[in-house]
């Protein structure tokens, strides 16, 4: 039997290795339903769902994420994201947030420049993601 620990470990070697979004939406839902205060987890979810076209569960789950963890910058990028994608406001100030984190912390920064060419090789038309990019880095 696999701990909840090693069954998310797994989850993202499988997404590592480029299996699809859409396989592994069940797993990220079953970790979160065991886990639900997991924000890794929820982060996670959130992006898979995005992934999929799913905006609107991916806001759910994108506001759940940022309440467990409001510091993490990747579960406000998947929360800015939604937003966009659901015509919601509150857009700016999730960038404005972010900005603030990715400016005091570089290791931070380069890991969700990696997030988000890693986004756009999975969907390389993904709109509101490349907006995304231009704000928070060619600003």
């Amino acid at each position: 039997m696999q701990t909840l620990e090693t069954k998310f470990d797994d989850a993202i070697a499988r997404y590592k290795a480029g299996e699809s979004a859409e396989s592994l939406l069940p797993t990220f839902k079953e970790i979160c339903l065991q886990a639900p205060k997991n924000s890794a987890a929820q982060t996670c979810l959130a992006w898979l769902y995005l992934l999929v076209d799913k905006p609107n569960a991916a806001y759910k789950v994108a506001q759940r994420a940022v309440k467990l963890a409001p510091k993490d910058p990747q579960a406000r990028v998947n929360l800015a994201i939604a937003l966009l994608e659901t015509g919601k406001g509150g857009v700016r100030e999730q960038i404005e947030i972010i900005s603030q984190v990715l400016y005091a912390v570089d290791e931070i920064k380069a890991e969700i420049q990696e997030n988000i060419e890693e986004g756009l090789s999975r969907k390389p038309d993904w709109k509101s993601l490349k907006r995304i990019q231009t704000w928070l880095f060619e600003s």
